[in-house]
């Protein structure tokens, strides 16, 4: 009867075990996250953010490179954390090299518009 309550015990103790190691596991890796953002950094390369906003767009990539190292480090969730400041950095990157390239194309327009008002008062 010892030994039954024994290996019950033992048992008991490997479950409980198993269940503490199950609920301290790191979760899964992000990938989706991971692939979003660096779906959102070539966007932000392709809308010429390197010349517009070089700096938040320099800050999004070394964010992604930090979550690469964090889930190398099973630390899923900072690095999940991480992925989503890098996924809108890139994006505000983008957005903001795109307005920058509409009102250079406004400012060109706008000389434009002026030559030529400029060339109609000289022919008159």
């Amino acid at each position: 009867m010892i030994k039954h309550k024994s290996k019950l015990y033992t048992a008991g103790i490997a479950g409980i075990a198993l269940t503490l190691s199950g609920c301290a596991s790191p979760g899964k890796p992000p990938t989706a996250e991971l692939q979003s953002a660096e779906n959102s950094l070539q966007q932000a390369v392709a809308a010429d953010a390197r010349e517009f906003e070089p700096i938040l767009l320099n800050d999004a990539q070394n964010k992604v490179a930090d979550a690469k190292n964090l889930i190398d480090q099973e630390k899923y969730t900072q690095a999940e954390r991480l992925l989503e400041q890098a996924e809108v950095d890139a994006q505000l990157a983008a957005a903001r090299a795109d307005t920058a390239k509409a009102k250079q194309a406004v400012e060109e327009i706008n000389r434009n518009i002026e030559s030529m008002r400029k060339q109609i008062n000289q022919s008159q």
